[in-house]
């Protein structure tokens, strides 16, 4: 591996999500559900890779969300999770692609993702 690409952690992640994404793709079928976290709040999107377009989106900005103190936590992941899991099946989706977006499965990432599953969603 190239010495720039072990020291910056930004290049990392980029060559990580890049590997991710040439073997996850959403279909009709299976949409890909795009998970994205930030120092401040949580992000998933529910995309269509065919047509390529956004089915839907969610967010923690909104406080009516989810109820928890704080926003960035793994109990905020959680709750966010089940939120997700629940508005997917409103949709009418019971099987997607999960996208970690180059984040390592670990933490809040993997919190999430038990939790949509909890909903009865399967990956």
């Amino acid at each position: 591996m190239d010495t720039k690409i072990k020291r910056d952690k930004k290049l990392r992640k980029e060559v990580r999500n890049f590997r991710i994404r040439k073997k996850v793709k959403g279909t009709n079928e299976r949409p890909r559900l795009l998970f994205i976290k930030t120092l401040k709040y949580l992000y998933a999107q529910i995309i269509n890779d065919e047509t390529g377009k956004t089915i839907t989106g969610f967010t923690t900005l909104k406080k009516e969300t989810i109820k928890s103190k704080s926003l960035k936590n793994l109990e905020a992941s959680n709750l966010f999770g089940e939120f997700v899991g629940k508005k997917m099946k409103e949709i009418g989706i019971k099987q997607l692609v999960f996208d970690r977006n180059g984040y390592l499965y670990h933490g809040r990432v993997k919190t999430f993702a038990d939790a949509v599953r909890k909903e009865g969603i399967n990956f």
